[in-house]
């Protein structure tokens, strides 16, 4: 049986920074990101895609607020626009993949899976929203649509204005994780976790309900990764390495970092909690409990050698 390897892809891989997010530039970018994941095929890793939603579930929220405005077409709920986000990317990602396949000559099937992902209700994410979702507001706008809405807002550090912002409850487990990883032994490639999941939970009599929450990218990627028996998680962003003193003149990169090093390394505030702290955090979950390696790195990374930061048991 080969091994599997999870490959989780942050938000540029559709859309860059300086890009206004056309069709055209996200397909484009998504051919070149999935182009670079031929070479862990090539290394006899059965792949499984996971992939974010930012950029994308922003855009359906301000679509939701700007067509009830003008036309008065009632809003969906946060699930909702998150499993949207996730058929739109998955779609992409899927087509672009077979794309890949056809022109390098590679005969394999693709899937999409839209993935629900089960949360506790007690979670203490849910008493304190930290994350942050859809555009800027000024303090009076972001008022008044906490109280039409029920939501809650929180300024932004750099001063931008006001956004709302939902839970971010620890996933605990993944739906359809047994067939996810019957379709991955069996050679085929599956884009799932799309966004971090759309968030559910279970009711006393065992009914499942969507919650006004965002899950972790990262951290579902890394469950996933433990429940599939993948050897290798892949946590791709926008730098080639992970870095101590990050912007500051003795920036170091890492090549090999222990678990024990990257706790000492959180525990000394290294890591931005925003941005690489969490991606980490996911790897040392995912070597923890039972994973081989964990490598965070940019996609023209992926594969080679020495490519990243890898962070292993020790």
């Amino acid at each position: 049986m080969k091994k599997i390897a999870v490959v989780a892809l942050g938000g540029n891989a559709l859309l860059r920074s300086s890009e206004v997010g056309t069709i055209e530039q996200q397909e484009k970018n998504a051919y070149e990101t999935l182009a670079k994941i031929l070479e862990l095929i090539k290394s006899g890793y059965n792949i499984v895609i996971t992939h974010g939603n930012g950029p994308q579930v922003g855009n359906i929220l301000l679509r939701n607020e700007a067509g009830f405005e003008k036309y008065k077409i009632p809003k969906m709920p946060l699930d909702i626009c998150v499993a949207d986000s996730q058929g739109g990317i998955g779609y992409m990602l899927e087509r672009q993949m077979r794309n890949v396949f056809n022109d390098f000559k590679i005969d394999k099937n693709v899937v999409s899976l839209m993935t629900q992902v089960l949360v506790d209700i007690k979670d203490p994410a849910f008493e304190n929203p930290t994350k942050p979702i859809g555009s800027f507001y000024i303090k009076e706008e972001a008022d008044l649509l906490a109280k039409a809405n029920d939501w809650k807002f929180k300024e932004d550090s750099a001063k931008r204005g006001w956004r709302r912002v939902v839970a971010s409850p620890i996933p605990k487990d993944i739906m359809n994780k047994q067939i996810i990883e019957e379709l991955v032994n069996n050679e085929h490639v599956v884009i799932a976790v799309g966004g971090g999941g759309v968030p559910v939970y279970r009711h006393e009599n065992n009914y499942l309900e969507a919650i006004e929450a965002v899950i972790d990218k990262d951290r579902a990627s890394s469950l996933l990764a433990q429940q599939i028996n993948a050897e290798v998680l892949y946590i791709i962003t926008d730098v080639p390495k992970v870095y101590i003193n990050y912007g500051k003149p003795e920036q170091k990169s890492l090549d090999v970092v222990t678990v024990t090093e990257a706790e000492k390394y959180i525990e000394d505030n290294q890591f931005a909690a925003g941005s690489m702290k969490p991606k980490v955090l996911a790897a040392i979950n995912f070597i923890k409990n039972g994973g081989n390696k964990a490598i965070i790195t940019s996609e023209e990374e992926i594969g080679k050698k020495n490519g990243g930061t890898q962070i292993i048991s020790g």
